[in-house]
């Protein structure tokens, strides 16, 4: 039996699910999910392994007009999407007419791979505005196959995922079949800690914050986890620590749980706060967090 593998690579604005829907293809919450813009950061493989095919997903930055270094690298990750991808994914919502970077619709348009547009979250809409969305996207892509979808409730997305495998070209693998990401456990741990602060704080604490594990020591029955939260200003820190420590604890004992279900042990997490002034635009920095690679 031939085997077919490849990449399929998911684009889209901000907000509009795409890290929902690769969670959904995966099984797994391998990617952040929160209302706030600019969620995901980087480029993460979700990988999806049948006895005939591996399917390796991967979700990208929202597409926006850069206005630091840290999102020009995030821009980065999206347009090499384009580069390997197999087949691509190019995810809208209902009611969208464009993308924030009209550059990269051109870019879809001149795709030489298939491109399948995915309209999400269609359990929010009639059946009039449905048909007249995919009209106006047949119009606006016409070199992609339209599939009307909810990642949220999972509707439509197996008959998504079985077209996927379709396309896929002949291939070997390309990950040992048991593997499920290309990212190692530190980046989960500072995507679980990220999440909390997103989830907590507002106006611009969550975008001008990152997460560093210094330390991941596992033992037989626990984890020993060291993780140093970024930030821009001592202002900052302040409202992130929290009265008498609070805000902090709150981040920890929140991403400790989350950490202990994903890896399926305890966790010992021990988090501190660090100022580290313009490191947005900092490319020494920003190459330490994994973004100028």
């Amino acid at each position: 039996m031939a085997h077919k593998a490849g990449f399929i690579n998911i684009v889209g604005n901000p907000n509009v699910g795409k890290s929902t829907l690769m969670n959904a293809f995966v099984g797994e919450e391998l990617s952040i999910i929160n209302a706030k813009a600019q969620t995901t950061r980087h480029r993460i493989l979700g990988i999806v392994n049948g006895e005939d095919f591996q399917a390796i997903f991967s979700d990208t930055p929202g597409i926006i007009k850069p206005a630091y270094q840290l999102q020009d690298a995030m821009m980065d990750f999206v347009k090499s999407a384009f580069d390997d991808a197999d087949v691509l994914i190019y995810l809208v919502e209902i009611g969208e007419k464009a993308l924030k970077d009209e550059n990269f619709l051109h870019k879809i348009k001149a795709a030489e791979m298939p491109v399948l547009l995915l309209l999400n979250k269609i359990d929010l809409a009639n059946e009039g505005v449905l048909e007249e969305q995919v009209n106006y996207w047949q119009e606006q892509v016409p070199n992609a196959e339209i599939f009307a979808i909810s990642a949220t409730q999972k509707f439509g997305v197996p008959q998504v995922f079985k077209r996927i495998v379709e396309l896929l070209p002949d291939s070997p693998a390309f990950y040992p079949k048991d593997q499920l990401t290309d990212k190692p456990e530190r980046f989960f741990v500072n995507e679980a800690i990220r999440e909390k602060i997103l989830k907590h704080y507002k106006k611009e604490i969550p975008y001008s914050v990152e997460v560093d594990t210094e330390s991941f020591e596992e033992e037989e029955n626990i984890i020993n986890i060291r993780s140093i939260i970024m930030t821009e200003r001592e202002s900052q820190k302040g409202i992130l620590i929290g009265h008498k420590g609070k805000g902090l604890t709150r981040i920890g004992s929140e991403a400790r749980r989350d950490l202990e279900r994903f890896f399926g042990k305890k966790i010992f997490l021990d988090i501190y706060v660090k100022v580290e002034k313009n490191w947005r635009n900092d490319s020494r920095k920003l190459r330490q967090f994994g973004y100028d690679d």
